[in-house]
């Protein structure tokens, strides 16, 4: 049983940063996708970024555009943990962001973490 646990939301003015992070905790496959989707009021779940661990040094990302050049996904599989480093925050950005976990035939969801862009 895999289990996901985000910390570092909160309120943040525009132009702005904030730095999230996710636990997992359990039975890891160290070749699990992780990565961070976001969901606004009103909108459907939407991907921000995930990263694969091919080997210690190789790492494979993806981003969604309305994020890239912004936002930094990374991942320390010594501690279990994957990070979203969010700079020049944006109004838009605001929404819960959720931690996922997936492998095959696993797919795990965090609990989700506040981001708030407001000046």
């Amino acid at each position: 049983q895999v289990q996901l646990v985000e910390s570092g939301g909160g309120l943040v003015q525009p132009g702005g940063s904030l730095r999230l992070s996710c636990v997992a905790s359990g039975s890891l496959f160290r070749g699990a996708v992780m990565g961070w989707y976001r969901q606004a009021p009103g909108k459907e779940r939407e991907l921000v970024a995930t990263i694969t661990s091919v080997s210690d040094s190789v790492k494979i990302v993806n981003y969604a555009d309305a994020v890239k050049g912004r936002f930094t996904i990374s991942r320390d599989n010594a501690k279990n943990t994957v990070y979203l480093q969010m700079n020049s925050l944006k109004p838009e950005d605001t929404a819960v962001y959720y931690c996922n976990y997936r492998t095959t035939p696993t797919n795990v969801w965090g609990q989700g973490t506040q981001v708030t862009v407001s000046s």
